[in-house]
């Protein structure tokens, strides 16, 4: 009764129980300044800092706990969203877990493009989303499909093999699994990666939920941005302004050096080393790259 009466005030926010998409989540929730202990023999962990109860749930059943309403945020991927058919917001990419959703096929079979497969046996754990598919594919209903969609939950790449099925429509990530398992892409259902999802029907202090969104939207844009400051002449400032625009604009101090000026701008992690070198083509020296832990965009 008395964890009931702590989660009844709390924000609740479903997180991935295992896997990378766990140590990844954590990893934000962490960057987010989110504090908490989780006991390893439950799966709720109370915030220490922040109102907030984690729900540790397998990636998919949470779109249903957010589309439902039983929690206010989760972090989960696209392909579960679209696979449990739910209603919900997608306020923000984080950029981790992307993969493809793929139809497979044997390498050395006569399948070619998923045109061919239709009327034969395909084995998925995302079945909704292949049934989507064939049925556009076939230009029917999904009621009205004549491909046979089974399930399969776990080694989706051993079914070709095994007889089971004609084709598999499983993620592939780097795809090394589906080359092993003698299997080729032939189409690609759905492009997807992590997302923070958010209930329309919030239980929760929505005013915690915006800062919650904010803190990890701040965490995503430093992983994305390095800050680069660098001194220049005035008379250069046109040319590498162009180089460093900012994510808004730059900031732009006055120093103790007649004719000089420092810029300060977030550049593209990515492109920071052509950046740099740019940058000292152009005039500029001095020239200092920092991490950025955190932000507020």
């Amino acid at each position: 009764m008395d964890l009931v009466n702590h989660l009844n005030d709390r924000l609740l926010f479903a997180i991935p129980k295992k896997g990378r998409l766990y140590e990844k989540a954590v990893s934000i929730l962490k960057g987010s300044d989110i504090r908490f202990h989780r006991s390893q023999r439950l799966d709720i962990a109370l915030s220490t800092n922040m109102p907030i109860a984690l729900i540790f749930l397998p990636a998919a059943d949470i779109p249903m706990f957010v589309g439902e309403g039983k929690c206010d945020l989760g972090i989960t991927g696209v392909d579960q969203v679209k696979e449990s058919q739910v209603d919900v917001l997608l306020p923000m990419d984080l950029q981790f877990g992307a993969c493809k959703l793929q139809v497979q096929v044997p390498e050395a079979g006569p399948y070619q493009k998923p045109e061919q497969l239709i009327g034969k046996t395909i084995v998925s754990s995302f079945t909704q989303l292949t049934k989507e598919y064939f049925a556009e594919l076939e230009g029917v209903p999904i009621d009205q499909i004549t491909t046979k969609i089974r399930y399969v939950g776990g080694s989706v790449e051993a079914s070709c093999a095994l007889g089971i099925a004609d084709a598999i429509v499983d993620l592939v990530e780097s795809g090394e699994t589906m080359r092993a398992a003698g299997l080729k892409d032939i189409a690609t259902v759905l492009e997807t990666s992590a997302h923070l999802i958010e209930s329309k029907n919030p239980k929760g202090d929505t005013e915690l939920l915006q800062t919650i969104k904010s803190r990890i939207e701040g965490v995503m844009t430093a992983q994305k941005y390095v800050s680069c400051n660098y001194n220049v002449p005035v008379s250069c400032l046109p040319q590498v302004l162009k180089i460093t625009p900012g994510r808004r604009a730059p900031t732009i101090s006055k120093i103790d050096d007649e004719g000089w000026v420092a810029v300060s701008a977030m550049i593209d992690r990515k492109q920071k080393g052509t950046i740099m070198d740019d940058l000292k083509k152009n005039g500029a020296a001095d020239i200092m790259v920092f991490e950025i832990s955190n932000c507020r965009v």
